[in-house]
């Protein structure tokens, strides 16, 4: 006589290998998400703008302050909360940053310092789109980053990025010529 039960569950045994094949799969899900996962473009002068605005850290308004030659950046949201390490990459060694003054000459900035380094670089960008104009120059050229439209445009000398300047502050002057 045979007896004949009705298995009622699963054994211990049964559980734990389930348990480890679902947490595998999981494991190598993840892993594999990650590998696909873009990794942010460098910080560089000619996609600065661009770059601050679409990263995760910025929210509106912000200030970028780099310092120890501008291989260190911070960015902070708005104007009263503190300076927050950049987490992308930065590639912009050696910039030294210009305006223009009252009669149209180039006077290179001098920020100061923040945390015991001197500072290199600092831009605003505001809620309206827009920024700091200014001539931002390295050994690669001269880049002007417009206040408006668009993104930095790149000079072979930093007196083309200044000429450029005062061409489109002349045609943003003259509002009439500009919406002709």
């Amino acid at each position: 006589m045979r007896r004949s039960y009705k298995r009622k569950g699963f054994t211990l045994l049964e559980l734990l290998i389930v348990i480890f094949i679902v947490s595998l799969v999981y494991f190598i899900g993840i892993e594999g998400f990650e590998i696909f996962k873009p990794k942010p473009k460098a910080l560089t002068l000619a996609n600065l703008k661009e770059n601050i605005e679409h990263s995760e850290q910025f929210h509106k308004s912000a200030t970028l302050l780099c310092t120890d030659k501008c291989r260190t950046c911070y960015l902070r949201r708005g104007l009263g909360a503190a300076f927050v390490r950049y987490r992308s990459p930065v590639a912009l060694e050696n910039v030294r940053a210009y305006t223009l003054d009252g009669d149209d000459q180039l006077v290179e900035l001098e920020y100061g310092r923040f945390k015991d380094k001197k500072i290199c670089l600092v831009v605003q960008f505001y809620r309206n789109g827009s920024s700091t104009p200014l001539i931002l120059e390295n050994e690669k050229g001269a880049y002007f980053l417009p206040s408006f439209f668009g993104k930095a445009k790149r000079f072979d000398t930093i007196e083309d990025a200044k000429a450029y300047w005062l061409k489109d502050a002349y045609v943003l002057n003259d509002s009439g010529a500009y919406y002709r």
